[in-house]
């Protein structure tokens, strides 16, 4: 099968790479020429045959412009794919968008990372189920093998909405395993800190591929001392919280492991000052004057 695929960094170069290693013809295209394979999108489009489907994994803030173009360079019965990490909101707009030119539209979460290329893609997939069917020997190529890893969750939208919930519980795991290897960090009891971890990798209720990650990036580095305890965001985290708020659905862990993210960021919390004047203030703890 043959598919376009725009935008080429880290996941969207090794899902070309994947795809192309299972036989399919991919012509990818990129901003940066090194790595592309057209020089335009107009070059893209006429590289494929009709009717054809072209994935996007760009950036959020460029998806909808290059959904824009591809309305006046795609043809009636074309399909387009977004797999980068869109908000669900936004799919159904997109999609009615395309169908005015008769154009398909799929929304697909996509998970796997750098690793991907290797060990497959999770896909979760939002549209029409004709759309689905003709897209089906390219999932089939990006999934693990096995039963495992893909799913029509629903129509459009739904494929963005279940990488947002996925992203949300990934905040938590993630937490998790790092309030654990602090605590084990603090105790004078553990000596064996990235051990411990280690032997949770098999026979445990805690095995994951996220603990596995972890156990390699102390290999690395046992006491992480090179990094800084510094947490970014990408925003699937906040639409998780605030569909929960819409829902009247309770997201304690969620929540909090994405607020800790924002406590990461501050070199000194206003807050944390406000608690310790609080305490000196009704108590007369001891507080620390600012270096």
């Amino acid at each position: 099968m043959r598919l376009g695929i725009i935008g080429l960094g880290r996941m969207g170069g090794n899902m070309r790479d994947r795809l192309r290693d299972a036989g399919h013809e991919v012509v990818g295209y990129d901003r940066d020429p090194a790595v592309s394979d057209v020089a335009s999108l107009a070059e893209l489009v006429d590289r494929l045959d009709a009717p054809r489907a072209v994935w996007t994994m760009v950036p959020v803030t460029v998806t909808f412009s290059v959904i824009e173009e591809l309305c006046d360079l795609l043809a009636p019965g074309d399909l387009v794919i977004d797999g980068g990490n869109s908000r669900f909101t936004d799919d159904t707009p997109r999609a009615e968008r395309l169908a005015r030119h008769d154009i398909g539209y799929l929304d697909v979460g996509v998970s796997g990372g750098v690793w991907g290329r290797e060990n497959g893609y999770g896909l979760m997939v939002g549209g029409d189920a004709d759309h689905v069917r003709r897209m089906m020997p390219i999932f089939e190529a990006l999934k693990p093998a096995g039963e495992y890893g893909f799913v029509h969750a629903g129509p459009v939208g739904a494929g963005h909405f279940a990488k947002m919930v996925h992203n949300g519980v990934e905040y938590a795991l993630m937490h998790a395993y790092a309030e654990g290897y602090e605590l084990m960090s603090r105790a004078e009891l553990i000596t064996d800190v990235p051990g411990v971890i280690k032997s949770w990798r098999e026979g445990t209720v805690v095995r994951s591929w996220l603990l596995d990650l972890l156990d390699a990036a102390l290999d690395e580095d046992p006491g992480l001392a090179a990094l800084r305890g510094y947490a970014d965001d990408t925003g699937e985290g906040r639409w998780t919280v605030e569909e929960a708020i819409k829902l009247g659905v309770p997201m304690n862990v969620i929540a909090a492991s994405l607020f800790a993210r924002f406590t990461s960021r501050q070199e000194d919390s206003p807050a944390m000052k406000a608690v310790a004047a609080l305490r000196n203030q009704f108590g007369g703890h001891a507080v620390q004057s600012s270096p």
